[in-house]
């Protein structure tokens, strides 16, 4: 399987305050390299023949960064003016995609993946009949994570959202295999992914593939200093 891949980095940044005031948050840097380099060589080494990058802030930096990268061969989708959200910027970004009838892999730029492959884990997961499969850890192995967990995780791999409850055991890392079909089928616009999730919940077509690794979220100050340290940086 070759998927091609989508990008997350069109975000404000807005968690990291000061450090994102003149540099896009996908440009920072965890032990020496930038956060959207490390997802790119992760889709890289996955064989993932095409990537596409949203963009919104800041972009022309961005650009101006990877305008000497040649794998995976990379395409732009520009949210001007109007930022798209996740949902909505995948949906733009779908003629560029080129993913025919296969899945899709999105990987967002403000995670950092420890030990198990995720994208090894979706792909020996993933089957036909699925819309959606999720790459989860459990919160223990979330690193930088303080809220409550988003999903149970029922025996056949099908997916419950936290809800009422307290605490749900597993964390979605940003990383995940889809069907574009549900989602082409859903209005242009700006909207979240957790729009489609819903869909696919009521429909018992949303599936968890918890993985063995750790994952950092380095969405804010904090959690780039935990990612930096976790990687030999400074």
């Amino acid at each position: 399987m070759a998927e091609p891949v989508m990008i997350f980095a069109a975000g404000f940044g807005t968690r990291m305050g000061a450090l994102t005031a003149h540099c896009p948050k996908p440009l920072l840097r965890v032990a020496g390299r930038s956060l959207l380099d490390r997802v790119l060589d992760r889709a890289e080494a996955a064989g993932c023949p095409r990537a596409v990058v949203n963009l919104h802030y800041r972009s022309a930096q961005i650009r101006d960064h990877l305008a000497t990268r040649r794998r995976p061969e990379i395409a732009f989708s520009d949210e001007q003016p109007e930022i798209l959200d996740t949902g909505g910027g995948l949906r733009a970004a779908l003629p560029l995609l080129g993913a025919g009838e296969g899945p899709v892999l999105t990987l967002n730029s403000d995670a950092i993946w420890t030990g198990e492959d995720p994208v090894a884990t979706l792909r020996a997961a993933w089957a036909p009949g699925m819309g959606a499969l999720l790459h989860l850890v459990p919160r223990a192995a979330a690193t930088g994570y303080t809220r409550a967990g988003d999903f149970f995780l029922e025996p056949d791999g099908r997916l419950r959202r936290r809800g009422s409850a307290e605490t749900a055991p597993f964390v979605f890392t940003g990383a995940q295999l889809l069907r574009i079909g549900p989602l082409a089928a859903l209005p242009a616009g700006a909207f979240s992914l957790n729009l489609l999730w819903d869909r696919l919940l009521e429909e018992g077509l949303l599936y968890g593939a918890p993985g063995g690794g750790g994952w950092i979220d380095v969405g804010t100050p904090e959690g780039l200093a935990l990612a930096d340290r976790a990687l030999g940086g400074t």
